[in-house]
């Protein structure tokens, strides 16, 4: 049984992994774009995203439950799996690893680069409403939390075998579609630590409110439909 700063340590780095690999894949595009070589386009930064995730969850998940995003620990606490104060903890560790990351990124990123791409803050395409943007993100986060509880938290799910790799698909297949929308965050902790990093707070409440209500309601909806006994 791991201690409650054990945990705390595993949100963190995990949390750190993932924001510092994903976003600085974006900012890895922007230097080899202003070089002539090409970016890494899409699919580049959702395979970063992906599998910073799932190597992540596979290495950690059994510390922690692997998280490594609020939207996911308000679906656990939702259905009492996690008390408040411990939520409340892991999404503190998640917010310091994800702004940690992002200021790293800042200081080891030279300045044209990251500023060029505002270090990957999120941010909605033109002409998307905030209402559609959190439509987006709230259903990219909903699917993302299910599959957390169908393969992590269901015992007859397969945590042990596929849970991190299936886990770090939903997160690249969650980029590949919202990137060009709403950068594809379905996390807030993605979305906060490179905003605090290059002062970039443009509708910043779509993050949270988004990815918050689909892991409440995925969370719930798992938990009523599939693991609770009549």
């Amino acid at each position: 049984m791991y201690s409650r700063p054990q945990k705390l340590i595993a949100e963190f780095f995990g949390t750190f992994a993932l924001i510092f690999f994903g976003v600085g894949s974006i900012c890895a595009g922007q230097m080899l774009r202003g070089s002539g070589e090409g970016g890494l386009g899409l699919l580049g930064v959702a395979l970063a995203y992906g599998l910073a995730m799932g190597v992540m969850v596979t290495s950690l998940g059994h510390i922690s439950g692997g998280h490594f995003n609020p939207a996911v620990t308000i679906g656990f606490w939702v259905t009492r799996r996690q008390g408040l104060v411990d939520a409340l903890l892991y999404w503190f560790a998640q917010l310091l690893g994800a702004t940690a990351a992002a200021f790293l990124l800042r200081v080891v990123v030279p300045d044209d680069i990251w500023q060029a791409v505002q270090l990957g803050t999120p941010a909605l395409a033109n002409g998307l409403t905030r209402t559609a943007g959190m439509l987006i993100e709230g259903v990219m986060a909903f699917f993302l939390v299910f599959v957390v509880f169908a393969t992590a938290v269901d015992d007859k799910g397969a945590f042990n075998k596929i849970a991190g790799f299936a886990i770090g698909l939903t997160v690249a297949m969650g980029v590949l579609f919202g990137g060009p929308f709403t950068g594809g965050s379905m996390n807030p902790a993605r979305a906060f630590g490179p905003a605090l990093a290059s002062h970039h707070w443009a509708n910043h409440g779509v993050y949270w409110v988004g990815p918050l209500a689909g892991g409440v309601l995925a969370g719930w909806i798992y938990d009523s439909a599939f693991l609770r006994k009549t």
